[in-house]
């Protein structure tokens, strides 16, 4: 059967890259997941507070899709949203279906929360650890495939670039960090499953092991890309050494409040401004609440007693024991915004494929369905959603082409790799990686202005200058080496689209332009030509 005969290289296996392997399993088509790490290590393991299905009685896929609009202030398209919130209620039984055990109310229906810019309780979840739960699951299906070499691993890697002809993609290159050589790998598509921009920020609440490099390169390469100025900051995180570590909207959908002191007593800000589901406003509005307050501001919910909190917040709980020694059943919680989700990433069509043929992206990468500012609990939806779209349009194209001869380029990529690692000089794109953080977190925070963007701009464009006279130091890795100008290259294409959206909408507040203008009701599409950024406005892709 030739059907059969196709192959896919899927870069990631998080959430949406291990869904998109299990479609493509279950169609009889190989896949080869690619990471640095198992699966286990994936941030999706990461997410405590939920995933959306309109489940409740007085909810319907369509209010879940009007609130995902509304929360994306206008920019996602309709279509592409309806889609992803009817197929929810079927992705949650599928779940299900694989051991997935959900929490369940009295009745013995799965229980729903309420999240963040929701009308409705529509977050389920899996006691306080959701994503966890999830991927065991799935990691625990795919190992059934890997038994019969439908999927297959491929670990310790990092992705190096695409092999893009006219156009198309026939393949990657791949770095593998335990024999430091490329390796080439050819496929009929292949699928780019590799998270947000973390690192590019330094210390975020989510992994470090995302970077954005892998969408960077891309961009180097000729894919489009896409709203990468809607950056979500959650409003409720805590400084830890490491990381800022995320203190769930969980805690705030079980009754938590946000509160400052004045003179003596507690002033709950939000519920003064917004009424009694004021903490529970969507994530932009929170977290500029908080940037506004006159002082530092705490999260309450030792209200809520032992039992409840040991019950339903658990982790949080725990997090804050471990990492800021408060105890939550007695103090309040100091928090503060931070980079939490990044609503842009590769422009994708409705089948997930990106503007070069044979190459797709799902998950946090792929900028579809989340506009100006993602709605709680959508995130591991639109991951699960996202992989199944993808396998399902990959399993109907048509068989490719001869693959053509990219033996010059291969060959031209390990001469530079080589030269560089020969090198003894020292070493600094560390040293810029972390000036870079400082700088994109300095322009890009809660409120931008036009001065902070075009100073992050110039500076960029400083260390895009410098970037190719490094040479790598040989202990350290290679990767820190090759991947430091795409990702100049990503940071100054959020730094541009950010600069030409004159507007606040969603998590875009520019204090130049507080208000929301219609002349940009559409997605900033950022391309790179020539050495060229340049950003066009699209209505969001209704085909």
């Amino acid at each position: 059967e030739v059907e059969s005969m196709k192959h896919v290289l899927i870069i990631g296996s998080g959430l949406s890259g291990l869904t998109c392997a299990l479609e493509l399993a279950a169609k009889g088509i190989r896949s080869t997941l690619v990471s640095p790490y198992p699966s286990e290590r994936a941030q999706s393991v990461m997410a405590a507070g939920g995933i959306n299905a309109a489940l409740g009685g007085d909810d319907s896929p369509a209010q879940h899709a009007e609130d995902t609009l509304k929360s994306g202030g206008d920019v996602a398209g309709a279509e592409a949203v309806s889609g992803l919130c009817a197929a929810a209620p079927e992705i949650l039984r599928w779940l299900e279906s694989l051991g997935v055990v959900f929490t369940r109310n009295e009745n013995g229906e799965v229980a729903l929360r309420a999240f963040g810019g929701q009308s409705r309780n529509r977050t389920a979840y899996a006691g306080a650890s959701t994503g966890k739960q999830i991927m065991t699951a799935l990691i625990r299906e795919a190992r059934k495939y890997e038994c019969s070499d439908m999927i297959t691993r491929m670990l310790l890697r990092q992705f190096h670039s695409a092999l893009i002809r006219d156009g198309k993609c026939y393949g990657a290159l791949l770095y593998n960090e335990k024999t430091l050589e490329m390796e080439t790998v050819y496929a009929d598509a292949v699928v780019i499953a590799t998270g947000g921009q973390n690192l590019l920020f330094g210390k975020t609440t989510g992994s470090t092991q995302c970077d954005g490099y892998v969408a960077a390169k891309l961009y180097e390469q000729g894919a489009k890309l896409k709203n990468l100025e809607f950056i979500q900051y959650h409003p409720t995180t805590i400084e830890t050494p490491q990381k800022r570590m995320l203190i769930s909207e969980a805690a705030r959908g079980e009754g938590g409040r946000l509160y400052y002191m004045e003179n003596g007593r507690r002033v709950y800000f939000m519920e003064d401004l917004y009424g009694q589901r004021g903490n529970l406003m969507p994530r932009d509005i929170v977290s500029k609440c908080i940037y506004d307050a006159p002082s530092q501001v705490y999260l309450d919910i030792a209200f809520l007693g032992k039992k409840r909190i040991n019950e339903r917040l658990y982790e949080i709980a725990e997090v804050c024991r471990k990492y800021a020694g408060l105890d939550v059943t007695k103090e309040s919680i100091p928090v503060y915004p931070s980079v939490h989700f990044f609503m842009g990433g590769l422009a994708v069509d409705s089948t997930h494929r990106t503007s070069i043929e044979n190459l797709y992206a799902v998950g946090e990468c792929a900028s579809r369905y989340h506009g100006a500012n993602r709605l709680g609990g959508n995130s591991l939806l639109a991951a699960i959603y996202g992989g199944k779209v993808a396998a399902k349009a990959i399993g109907d194209l048509q068989n490719a082409d001869t693959i053509p001869d990219f033996s010059a380029y291969i060959s031209e990529q390990e001469k530079i790799l080589e030269e560089r690692l020969a090198s003894k000089s020292r070493f600094s794109a560390v040293y810029i990686r972390y000036e870079l953080a400082k700088l994109m977190n300095d322009c890009l925070g809660v409120v931008r202005t036009e001065q902070k963007l075009v100073e992050g701009i110039e500076s960029v464009d400083y260390y895009l200058t410098i970037s190719e006279k490094l040479v790598y130091d040989s202990d350290v890795s290679a990767y820190v080496g090759y991947s430091l100008r795409p990702m100049l290259l990503l940071a100054r294409a959020i730094l541009t689209s950010a600069l030409a959206r004159k507007e606040t909408r969603g998590a875009h507040i520019r204090e130049d332009y507080p208000d929301r203008s219609a002349e940009y009701d559409y997605c900033s599409v950022c391309d790179y030509l020539n050495g060229e950024h340049r950003i066009s406005f699209e209505k969001e892709d209704e085909q």
